[in-house]
């Protein structure tokens, strides 16, 4: 039995920025196919709607090819959407929400509101111009989902597979935290200023690739307005944030294989995930054979 890997990062899906988003290389993909990387326009907004549907496509064609898929990533709500299909009020997504309250606060309560209503009317309809919690809301599930909050409460979709295996790592502390000032060195060294200033000259500084974490940053560094120093703390800081989110997002998952690796005995963390999904895929294929 092979695997293949199917991303779900909401930053790797854009062509043409790699550094920044910890997008692995060939040389770390070790001769695995990985899919769903590389595969929107910087100047996209990709939804997870989208993300869906066309991770769906390589799902299938992966079985066809007898091999099975391995979905890996840090977006909740891509793997959600991926794996039990869209729902009526997905959580909050905070950057999504920071940037739409900024907008509000620029234009309006009534221009949001006609925002709303372009895109769902028939929720528009029911929320007061001036209910800004509300019609932020509906805006940040459009954003976020590719659906209006109204087709998602007449859409309540069956879950797309029968049956599923969740394996996470979960990092003490003190060891998360040098791993991500690590990782954010790296890339500010590695050539993320450089992606960042081609973002800036390609006037994307306003499009939803450039809402990477530490992309601002990265960007006021190559500028000269700001220290390394500070740029690698503020950095790492909204690295230690987003994983903190991440934790809380499938800590909700049930059934989920929990694994808490220290980099002495990571190995032996690897064996007992790779039984894992070993015993997994036999299952899997006994239930295939009989079936």
């Amino acid at each position: 039995m092979s695997l293949e890997i199917v991303g779900a990062d909401a930053r790797q899906i854009y062509r043409g920025i790699g550094v920044g988003t910890a997008k692995p290389g060939l040389d770390e993909r070790g001769g695995v196919p990985h899919h769903m990387m590389d595969v929107a326009e910087l100047g996209e907004t990709y939804s997870a709607a989208r993300y869906a549907d066309e991770a769906m496509v390589c799902i299938e064609d992966i079985y066809r090819r007898g091999a099975y898929p391995l979905v890996v990533g840090g977006s909740g709500l891509y793997i959600r959407a991926l794996v039990e299909g869209f729902f009526e009020g997905p959580e909050a997504q905070p950057e999504i929400r920071e940037r739409l309250e900024a907008e509000a606060s620029r234009r309006g309560h009534t221009a949001m509101h006609e925002r709303l209503f372009a895109v769902d009317p028939e929720t528009a309809v029911k929320l007061h111009p001036n209910d800004l919690r509300r019609v932020v809301r509906a805006l940040e599930v459009y954003e976020a989902t590719g659906r209006p909050v109204s087709r998602l409460r007449a859409e309540q979709k069956a879950p797309r597979f029968a049956s599923s295996l969740y394996i996470g790592l979960r990092y003490p502390a003190s060891i998360l935290a040098g791993r991500i000032d690590r990782r954010v060195r790296r890339m500010l060294s590695g050539g993320m200023l450089d992606e960042v200033a081609m973002l800036a000259e390609e006037n994307l500084t306003d499009a939803r690739v450039f809402e990477g974490l530490g992309f601002q940053e990265a960007l006021a560094l190559r500028r000269g307005r700001m220290a390394e120093n500070e740029a690698v703390r503020e950095i790492s800081r909204l690295h230690r944030n987003y994983a903190k989110r991440q934790r809380t997002w499938f800590h909700k998952l049930e059934g989920v294989n929990w694994y808490e690796p220290r980099e002495k005995d990571f190995g032996v963390i690897l064996e007992k995930a790779h039984d894992r999904v070993s015993r997994y895929l036999e299952l899997e294929s006994r239930m295939e054979g009989s079936s």
